[in-house]
């Protein structure tokens, strides 16, 4: 009797374990589980990467639908606004060339873009224009005698290059009777003639330019095209056999402008 009671016992124990078993498989997991609820230690949770919850993960697919997925680049459209206007670029360096407010230096520069271009053809025909339409315009003037010089450098044909150096000493000296103290129109005058033919006797013209601008200019504020006056001046009076003047010209030259480096190599050559 007693072993069908101990029976009985054992096997309505088991019944209930099933029970408790089935019901555990089929409870439902919670959206948001805290570390406590998934048997997380609060020491493996400060180590561990935080685990997005199922309601999280299915809100971000909600706002990002491609979330995971690369954004796909946009195209980048070229802006027009970098890219210079050839037309604009050149008038601009045009009205550069007339300026008063650009420098010798600065001028010189333009030149050598414009040639370097192919536009010296171009500029001079510009320069034409304003002076037709300006002929009192000292800047223009003064550009387009230079322009010329700039195009005789450029040219091998004998011929041209003779009529093109007419022609810029021509324009220069227009311009010098338009303002006679204009240092640019003086000086690439002088600088112009001393290359001419030495048959053509231009050398005494040449010193007479270039002292008559050492006049003008040491009446002046100094600016550092200045210091090219004494340089070339020098040049000349020892092309012509003075050398004693030539070492002269230098050392006044290198005393005003003593950090050019062209004049300090000439006063340590004369010694």
């Amino acid at each position: 009797m007693k072993r069908l009671v101990l029976a009985a016992v054992l096997f309505g124990a088991v019944i209930a374990l099933g029970m408790y078993a089935s019901r555990q498989r089929s409870a439902p997991v919670p959206l948001a589980e805290s570390p406590a609820e998934r048997g997380v230690s609060s020491e493996n949770e400060s180590s561990a990467a935080p685990v997005p919850s199922a309601r999280e993960t299915l809100l971000a697919k909600r706002v990002e639908p491609n979330a995971g997925e690369p954004s796909p680049r946009k195209p980048v459209s070229p802006d027009a606004s970098v890219i210079p206007d050839p037309k604009l670029v050149f008038n601009q360096t045009i009205e550069s060339l007339i300026s008063p407010q650009t420098s010798y230096e600065q001028r010189q520069g333009l030149w050598k873009r414009l040639s370097e271009a192919g536009l010296l053809d171009p500029a001079l025909a510009e320069l034409q224009h304003q002076v037709a339409a300006d002929p009192h315009s000292v800047g223009a003037v003064t550009a387009l005698g230079e322009g010329y010089y700039k195009k005789a450098g450029a040219t091998d044909e004998v011929r041209e290059k003779a009529m093109l150096a007419m022609q810029a000493d021509q324009t220069l000296e227009a311009a010098l009777n338009l303002d006679p103290v204009n240092w640019e129109a003086r000086f690439t005058k002088a600088v112009g003639m001393s290359y001419w033919p030495a048959e053509l006797n231009k050398g005494g013209e040449v010193l007479e330019q270039l002292r008559m601008l050492i006049q003008q200019q040491e009446s002046q504020d100094q600016q550092p095209q200045f210091a090219r006056t004494y340089l070339r001046l020098g040049e000349q009076y020892e092309k012509a056999g003075h050398a004693d003047y030539a070492a002269q010209i230098w050392q006044r030259g290198a005393s005003l402008f003593p950090s050019n480096p062209d004049l300090r190599q000439k006063v340590s050559s004369a010694r």
